[in-house]
């Protein structure tokens, strides 16, 4: 097996954080965020589309994952924060924002809390925590939403994974709070029933941001993996 190419680094507050880029300099930026245990190679196919669209792609591996740093420390909050600090490091005020699972929690925090950098919002299929009152979610369906993260591959830090679903699985209302704060444009994707996230979760995430539509597309959850000729189409003609 060929050895993997070290991606470029940017020191984030002391963390190192592995990104890809690609596409004209000039050309509007992108920003895609990837899933729990994946990487920024997960969107190598959409990258290629983007880029024949005119589109500058940055796509950050997170923390604990791939190139990136793996520092003991994967609070949600700090997720957030170094994908903010690459941005600022390139100097990219203003961007489109796609997250997948993990990524789209972490791009809808990121949208709330800078509404003035995101310009159009994607969010695949995100994992919503408990809303304020609710129990903590059942660690049967983490079990499940473990299983189609495929947490048998290599390359990321399984330290991470506990402390990530703890958090997912506590009610978190700045999360839902934060959701009202989105001024972007945004699309919620549902991989529809096949999907460990329920359809009606993600209505009441739709509901939640001003200007909202959720589509479907029967994939399950890695819908850019699945069906990725019709998560193309979907995601260009909302950016469009």
């Amino acid at each position: 097996m060929p050895a993997r190419v070290p991606l470029p680094t940017l020191n984030v507050g002391g963390v190192a954080i592995a990104y890809r880029m690609d596409g004209p300099l000039e050309g509007p930026p992108i920003v895609l965020l990837h899933a729990l245990a994946s990487s920024a190679a997960t969107w190598t196919r959409l990258t290629r589309s983007l880029v024949d669209a005119g589109r500058l792609v940055i796509a950050p591996d997170l923390r604990g994952h791939g190139h990136s740093a793996w520092t003991g420390d994967y609070r949600l909050d700090s997720v957030q924060r170094d994908v903010v600090g690459v941005l600022d490091a390139l100097d990219i005020a203003e961007f489109d924002l796609i997250g997948h699972s993990l990524g789209a929690h972490i791009a809808a925090l990121l949208a709330g809390r800078r509404p003035d950098r995101v310009r159009k919002l994607v969010l695949e299929d995100p994992p919503p925590p408990p809303r304020s009152g609710e129990p903590r979610a059942p660690r049967r369906g983490l079990a499940l939403f473990l299983a189609v993260q495929g947490l048998f591959r290599r390359g990321f830090d399984r330290r991470m994974v506990p402390q990530i679903l703890t958090q997912l699985r506590a009610p978190d209302p700045l999360w839902w709070d934060g959701l009202s704060a989105i001024k972007a444009p945004t699309l919620v994707i549902s991989g529809g029933p096949r999907s460990s996230i329920s359809l009606e979760r993600l209505e009441e995430v739709a509901a939640e941001i001003p200007q909202c539509d959720l589509v479907t597309i029967d994939a399950g959850h890695r819908i850019h993996s699945t069906r990725p000729a019709e998560f193309r189409d979907t995601v260009l003609r909302f950016l469009a």
